[in-house]
């Protein structure tokens, strides 16, 4: 067991030997860190919160009461591989959210990144792969192998199905079910997910210029109304574009997936 002695440890928690605690880490009552867990400088882990599996948990992360961060996959085919959970820096991860390690089959590693906000019950999946800044509110799950770019939002109550990829600058609304890859900056709401819009509240938040939101209104008409296929459009607007957020929007359309598209509506 590796502890820093500047790290803060209450009496009633147990910090299982190999864990690894780094400065300025504060351990707080009755919560439990497994043998294989590194915990990075200045990471809070407040009462009744269990850290377990091979985990790592980047600097000034906080993680909140009743929280189950580096459990077993919820995956019947997996067999006790080594397998493991990364999490990124300056996270806040609320009461009782779950994050699970990663599966053999799935590349073995669940990954957070940098800045994130994890609400209330929240739920990561095995080898979800999430970006900065992203945002799940209450109750939101994530299901196994979902890729969650940058500065997503997810709503609360929300489910994304397994494999899906969600575009970086995307928001799906409360209480919606996610079935079919989001384009980078669209907007998702209903029972079951319709493409409305884009997030430009998102957008114009994150100082996206005027330019570059008119070229994405353009480029998401164009997606939704052109001729031919969703794939023949993305292409054309490829060809075609000068607009940085469109060739991400087009790239994320033609990059390889499992699953079909949320299309614009007509």
């Amino acid at each position: 067991m590796a502890i820093d002695p500047s790290a803060t440890i209450h009496p009633s928690a147990v910090v299982e030997t190999g864990a690894q605690i780094g400065p300025g880490a504060d351990i707080g009552p009755f919560s439990v860190i497994g043998p294989e867990v590194r915990l990075g400088p200045g990471v809070v882990v407040k009462s009744h919160a269990i850290v377990t599996g091979l985990t790592e948990i980047g600097e000034g992360t906080v993680i909140f009461p009743f929280a189950n961060i580096g459990d077993i996959p919820q995956d019947l085919k997996f067999r006790g591989e080594q397998t493991r959970l990364i999490i990124g820096k300056r996270n806040r991860i609320r009461e009782a959210v779950t994050m699970n390690t990663g599966t053999e089959g799935g590349g073995g590693i669940t990954r957070v990144g940098d800045d994130c906000l994890f609400m209330t019950g929240s739920h990561v999946g095995h080898d979800a792969q999430v970006g900065n800044g992203v945002i799940m509110a209450n109750h939101a799950a994530l299901a196994g192998h979902c890729i969650i770019g940058d500065n997503v939002v997810i709503g609360g109550l929300s489910g994304i199905h397994q494999w899906v990829r969600v575009g970086e600058g995307a928001i799906i609304g409360a209480v919606t079910m996610v079935t079919n890859d989001v384009i980078p900056f669209g907007l998702v709401q209903g029972p079951r997910g319709g493409l409305d819009g884009l997030n430009l509240v998102g957008l114009k938040r994150r100082g996206v210029s005027r330019e570059e939101i008119s070229a994405l209104r353009a480029a998401f008409h164009e997606l939704g109304t052109g001729d031919g296929t969703f794939h023949d459009r993305a292409e054309r607007l490829a060809a075609s574009t000068d607009s940085d957020h469109v060739r991400q929007m087009v790239d994320f359309v033609l990059a390889e997936t499992d699953r079909s598209f949320l299309t614009p509506k007509p």
